[in-house]
């Protein structure tokens, strides 16, 4: 029998809150974060006008800010996917809540990733010369096909375990949003068939994701890796660039978890167990990013070829001892001094942390890319890069634009899954009731029905 959404939601209401209702809070922030964007337009502007000779990009460095964005954002693209999929296949029944977030956080952040790369060609029409001469030689080839792929895997693995939502607003809403959710719902209606065919496909999608979510950022490393430059030819770079991603993307999640948590007063969803499972993850992808770290500057300390210890130097000793020391205190001992006791393991105390951590792996990606170009393997004087206003607001542009979007889905979209968490208690329910079955005399009793149709009903 078709399941009614619009009955037996109870305390799910709030959940419908965000998407029917708009406060004053949203339409302030959004205020500011869209002057922010504006300005980023301004000044992309300017740079479409005079070219980009109005950045800091020069020979030698002919990468900055630009490059640093782009890995950064497809590293914390990895959210969604190295998170979400992982969770869902282990089928550890606390990620219920968080999927969602994290899956958005995915697909929103490819497009700034993309869009980083366009605005560093300085005219965007040479994009399609990647397309049009591209040569399956070459790692920029293999990017672009990889982060379409991912984008497009990303997007159906968020669409799937909307639809059950989608439906349920769609007999909530009213005017233009009642033919949105009914047009993009697919014609839901919660029938066990639909059920099945759903739960397979998001299966076939978590199993899919995951080896394209290492591929993707495995051959972001390659561009760098496969060429002849000090401190970047090295055979660990791909593993050290997933594990930098994973690192990012479980911060950013956390981070976007805690303001929706306090915007829309969901505390009974996400929950001080969903932070502190998410700080420990945080806290061993925190000393796996230092084991590659210090491994990598370690051989090239030990190697002695002259080109990588002038890189080396450069950021330890040198110009760029700031940048270097300061994501090393961000990155390792800031996390490790609060997710490593208990007590500071809070929903605070794991946002002070990821923050701390996203703005190391910035620091991270600015290290790997700007040093060793400003000091060449050829015998040419060592560069100079200085990131000018252009490229700043840019940069500012884009974070106060990926804000925006994601505040934009919260309003359209439950941020946390109805029917999951619904099936959640359901399963748990069945679960308890097994367990004391199992040692309680006298009749069994009955052993409710379970499943996503049942958490629907």
């Amino acid at each position: 029998m078709p399941t009614t959404h619009s009955q037996g939601l109870g305390g799910d209401e709030i959940l419908f809150a965000p998407v029917l209702r708009t406060g004053r809070g949203f339409y302030v922030a959004a205020g500011i974060l869209l002057a922010v964007a504006a300005w980023g337009v301004y000044a992309y502007t300017v740079q479409i006008r005079y070219g980009l000779g109005v950045t800091g990009l020069n020979r030698p460095v002919a990468w900055g800010f630009y490059i640093v964005n782009f890995v950064f954002f497809i590293g914390i693209s990895h959210a969604g996917t190295l998170i979400s999929a992982i969770l869902r296949l282990c089928k550890a029944e606390w990620r219920r809540p968080i999927t969602r977030a994290a899956e958005t956080i995915t697909v929103l952040v490819l497009f700034f990733g993309l869009g980083s790369i366009i605005i560093d060609l300085g005219r965007p029409d040479r994009l399609f010369y990647v397309l049009q001469y591209g040569r399956l030689q070459s790692p920029l080839l293999w990017d672009v096909t990889s982060i379409t792929t991912y984008l497009t895997a990303s997007t159906l693995y968020l669409y799937l375990p909307l639809i059950p939502d989608l439906a349920l607003l769609r007999d909530r809403a009213g005017g233009w949003r009642r033919h949105l959710y009914t047009a993009i719902s697919l014609g839901w209606q919660g029938s066990p068939e639909q059920h099945r065919r759903l739960e397979r496909g998001i299966a076939v999608m978590a199993v899919l994701v995951i080896p394209i979510a290492v591929s993707v950022h495995t051959v972001v490393s390659w561009v760098f890796s496969m060429t002849l430059q000090p401190m970047w030819q090295s055979t660990i770079f791909g593993p050290y660039f997933v594990t930098g991603a994973i690192f990012s993307g479980i911060a950013a999640l956390i981070i976007s978890m805690a303001a929706v948590r306090r915007a829309y007063h969901l505390e009974n969803y996400l929950k001080p167990v969903h932070f502190n499972s998410l700080a420990l993850l945080l806290l061993t992808m925190s000393l796996l990013w230092f084991y590659f770290t210090f491994a990598e500057h370690l051989t090239a300390y030990y190697g002695g070829e002259l080109a990588e210890g002038a890189v080396l130097f450069a950021k330890v000793t040198g110009p760029y001892a700031l940048e270097f020391w300061g994501m090393t205190v961000l990155n390792l001992v800031i996390p490790m001094a609060i997710m490593a006791n208990r007590r500071t393991r809070t929903v605070a105390g794991t946002v002070v942390a990821s923050t701390s951590v996203l703005v190391g792996m910035w620091l991270e990606r600015y290290l790997i890319v700007v040093p060793t170009l400003a000091n060449p393997r050829l015998p040419y004087p060592r560069g100079i890069y200085l990131a000018t206003w252009v490229e700043w607001s840019i940069t500012a542009g884009a974070f106060a634009l990926f804000i925006l979007l994601y505040m934009v889905f919260t309003k359209l979209f439950p941020i946390i899954s109805i029917w999951e968490v619904r099936e959640g208690r359901e399963i748990g329910i069945r679960e308890a009731h097994e367990r004391m079955q199992s040692y309680l005399p006298g009749d069994q009793g009955h052993v409710p029905a379970v499943g996503p149709a049942a958490a629907l009903r």
